[in-house]
């Protein structure tokens, strides 16, 4: 049988394993479909992702402020919001192996193997649970499928403490849990997830001006944490395909290489107010229930509009792994001198990088590494900061470009007798371009605050 070769999606999965990004959950029992753990890596990644969206979303907007909703909240939330009777899925199963499936991913036969399907039937993808000690139908809840309606019930609570007038935003990162049929393509579709929201309520007649500004925001967003532009896009959804509650729907998409290439990056809709008067009807039988004021005597109320742009933590965090993960041809193997080694590069924004700087004495011996452990400590209260002794290095390079990191600071035997160049420097390795440049101690600091500002 002829090796296949692995796809960049099986790079990309393989390189994170390796290195300490993800890992399946429970693996040392063979995993749990769908559930991922988070490395030391993978965290500082995700972390990095979180941060930069709240610094451009929420802590530079005068206008926008955050919440923390629960996961678990009243059941009556999703019966009001429509989860409990619309969020479904079509489910097929081979009447051979019983594998299931999206009835929209398949048709004829089972993709495995060549089986029937039965007829479609529909499944709500919420996970239940119960509260309480007994398992009654009574104390059925669900873990929440998304963030946006904890926002949505807070509306009045976060309007009128944090004294805000239209128009204003709510945002909010947070776990969200969806039992999908069939996870998979690495961390591409999962039951556990990150998303991270901002509901921007406005009046109804600004609604598609605001709409317009935030997809071009979000678009921008990517472009400017590297991901390349042939490898984005906008799709507006034509009104014959819009959710029942939306006036409009552009989803930011990446060339993720699956099988259906194009997906679902980021979406922004205008919600209109369905979701306020859904809450209104149900929580206090008045669909107006959460009208604002929106001049100075308070006499004028309306319901607002929304616009919510959404995305996953997870997925964006895999968009950017992928768009990152470059091969180039390196130096010589370690076991042979003819033959070239494949090489691997994450060039993954300095923002994003789970390491900024990484400090590299060259030898182990104490007037080396102390120095450079001192750098460290000072380096470690800016940036985030890597120390590795260990290995040649030419390895200890190659493991910093396999994770990303955009600095290597080296300590050697100059820094300390200053032949070949002024002693009390060290040399700073770039990743991009494999320059070199020498940087006196005392400079270092402001050094990397001017290339990582």
């Amino acid at each position: 049988m002829a090796k296949t070769e692995p796809t960049l999606m099986d790079k990309v999965a393989n390189l994170a394993k390796r290195r300490g990004f993800l890992f399946p959950s429970a693996e040392i029992y063979g995993g749990y479909g769908g559930f991922w753990d988070w490395g030391p890596l993978g965290l500082k990644l995700k972390n990095n992702i979180k941060n930069m969206w709240w610094r451009d979303f929420v802590l530079t907007w005068q206008d926008v402020v955050g919440m923390d909703g629960s996961i678990i909240t009243n059941p009556k939330v999703w019966e009001a919001s429509g989860h409990v009777s619309n969020f479904v899925d079509r489910l097929v199963e081979c009447t051979k192996c019983h594998h299931r499936f999206k009835a929209d991913d398949v048709s004829g036969s089972c993709p495995d193997c060549g089986g029937s399907l039965t007829e479609p039937r529909t499944f709500n993808t919420m996970f239940t649970t119960n509260v309480g000690p007994v398992l009654e139908t009574a104390n059925q809840a669900y873990l929440r499928p998304e963030t946006a309606q904890s926002i949505f019930v807070n509306y009045e609570n976060i309007r009128t403490t944090q004294r805000l007038k239209l128009p204003f935003g709510i945002a909010q990162i947070g776990k969200a849990f969806r039992n999908e049929i069939t996870p998979g393509n690495f961390i591409f579709r999962s039951r556990e997830f990150e998303q991270m929201e901002l509901e921007y309520f406005c009046l109804p007649e600004t609604s598609d001006e605001y709409f317009d500004e935030l997809v071009e925001t979000c678009f921008e967003w990517f472009l400017k944490l590297g991901i390349k532009p042939e490898h984005i896009r906008k799709h507006a959804y034509p009104t014959g395909e819009l959710a029942h509650y939306a006036r409009a729907t552009t989803d930011i998409e990446f060339a993720f290489p699956i099988e259906k290439g194009w997906a679902e990056l980021m979406g922004i809709a205008n919600r209109t107010d369905y979701d306020l008067k859904q809450h209104g009807k149900f929580a206090k039988g008045d669909e107006s229930a959460f009208a604002t004021p929106v001049d100075d005597t308070g006499s004028k109320k309306v319901v607002p509009y929304v616009i919510e742009p959404s995305m996953g933590v997870d997925r964006a965090a895999l968009a950017f792994l992928l768009d990152a993960y470059e091969e180039i041809e390196g130096g010589r193997s370690t076991t042979t001198d003819s033959v070239k080694e494949v090489e691997t590069v994450l060039r993954i924004h300095k923002n994003l990088a789970p390491y900024q700087v990484a400090v590299l004495p060259l030898s182990k011996k104490s007037e080396l590494t102390n120095i450079a452990e001192d750098i460290t400590k000072t380096l470690r209260l800016h940036w985030s900061t890597d120390y590795d002794e260990t290995s040649s290095i030419g390895k200890r390079y190659r493991r910093q470009d396999e994770i990303g990191t955009p600095y290597c600071l080296t300590v050697d035997f100059d820094t300390v007798e200053g032949v070949k160049r002024p002693k009390g420097t060290v040399t700073v390795r770039h990743r991009d371009t494999m320059a070199q440049e020498n940087i006196a101690i005392p400079e270092i600091v402001d050094f990397f605050r001017a290339k990582l500002a």
